[in-house]
């Protein structure tokens, strides 16, 4: 590490093999290969918090590795043992370890827990940093509003959301601004929170750019099991957008998604502009993200598979790559309303499958006056180009 680099604070749930913390804070200390070129470490990660501490807790070799200290309090972590902020900027990764799910299905990550401190930190210090938080604000709107109100009203840089946007694409589809974007359909798999957020944040990023802008959501819904094709059936326009999507993903498995998907799930967006937008969860149909769309005077729709790896997750490069540009520029790689927006739509899309005390697949509308959200697209969209790296092998991050 050089002298004079920005000094980073990693705030983390749990950090082993596979985890969030070690696939960031992993290539934050390591390096990583991005636009098929070696990209050392343009930040230094000097303190780190860690929730659990799991039996296969990498954390405590890392930090030894690099001679980073691991507090026991984020306020230490932050002021590196002293009295006041003594960072240039915070990452926030409140992503797997053991924590309770509320009777709504959710996953009780302390992501807003963890940006309370770090504020009472600003304000005790007189002094703000930026600050990225990993995947979507938090469970509750109520939280992630806050979040976003502190980020403005105290003047730092906020940073959030999926590593999907900043993922290769193929081809690489970059919707111009303005685009008159009719319809959209984006698919994934995994579980309706954890990868749910994913689908939502790749669906933003790409209507996002829509003519007009975005001004937000007026309403969402969600259906699971056989409601998903009940409702497919009697809209063609997302059939059809499906089977354009699916059909980019080059992993997918011969058959239909009706006959393969293992417990589906649709998430239904009505968007204020009039967009109508569904987003398929179809575990054992595809393993990869698609997007497709239909644009006003065009015959066939865009399609875009959005690309994804397993070990050694370097889709995820990308979005260390935006970090460090935050942290080193002081600004947003990407709007931050965007990551707020789809806190906001799958938080309402938890209460749209839960009612009078019991969950349910066949979810009612929920209405989202809240969710209006106006912001801008930046003219790129910042995906990553060039050749999928298969290991990492210079930074320790291997198959």
């Amino acid at each position: 590490m050089s002298d004079g680099q920005k000094r980073i604070a990693a705030i983390v749930t749990s950090f082993w093999r596979m985890s969030h913390a070690e696939v960031i804070v992993g290539r934050l200390l390591e390096g990583y290969y991005y636009q098929g070129e070696r990209q050392p470490p343009r930040v230094q990660v000097v303190s780190m918090y860690v929730d659990q501490f799991p039996d296969n807790d990498m954390s405590r070799d890392k930090a030894a590795r690099h001679d980073i200290p691991i507090f026991s309090s984020i306020a230490e972590a932050l002021q590196l043992g002293g009295e006041e902020l003594a960072v240039d900027g915070v990452v926030i990764i409140g992503e797997h370890g053991v924590y309770p799910y509320n009777i709504k299905g959710q996953e009780l990550y302390p992501r807003f827990h963890f940006f309370r401190q770090v504020v009472d930190v600003f304000r005790k210090s007189g002094r703000c940093v930026p600050v990225f938080c990993d995947k979507h604000l938090s469970h509750e709107w109520d939280e992630a509003k806050w979040m976003y109100d502190m980020s403005v009203s105290m003047g730092f840089p906020l940073m959030a959301g999926s590593s999907l946007p900043l993922a290769w694409r193929d081809p690489e589809l970059e919707l111009p601004l303005e685009t008159p974007v009719e319809r959209a359909v984006a698919a994934y798999h995994g579980p309706k929170e954890r990868y749910g957020i994913h689908i939502l944040e790749l669906l933003q990023c790409m209507v996002e750019r829509r003519r007009g802008g975005e001004t937000g959501v007026s309403a969402v819904r969600c259906l699971e099991g056989d409601h998903v094709w009940t409702w497919t059936d009697r809209h063609p326009w997302a059939a059809r957008l499906l089977d354009h999507a699916a059909a980019r993903c080059q992993n997918r498995k011969e058959g239909t998604a009706r006959e393969l998907a293992q417990q589906p799930i649709l998430f239904l967006l009505d968007y204020r502009s009039g967009l109508q937008a569904a987003c398929y969860l179809l575990d054992g149909y595809i393993s990869s993200a698609a997007f497709a769309a239909d644009i006003a005077d065009t015959e066939t729709p865009v399609a875009a598979e959005f690309k994804t790896q397993a070990r050694p997750h370097a889709h995820f490069s990308g979005l260390v790559y935006h970090i460090e540009e935050m942290m080193l520029n002081e600004q947003p790689s990407y709007p931050v309303e965007r990551a707020l927006l789809t806190t906001g739509v799958l938080a309402a899309l938890f209460d749209s499958s839960y009612h009078q005390g019991r969950t349910m697949e066949r979810g009612r509308w929920v209405e989202t006056p809240h969710l209006q959200i106006p912001y801008r697209a930046d003219e790129a969209s910042l995906f990553q180009r060039g050749p999928m790296p298969e290991t990492d092998p210079d930074f320790g991050i291997g198959p």
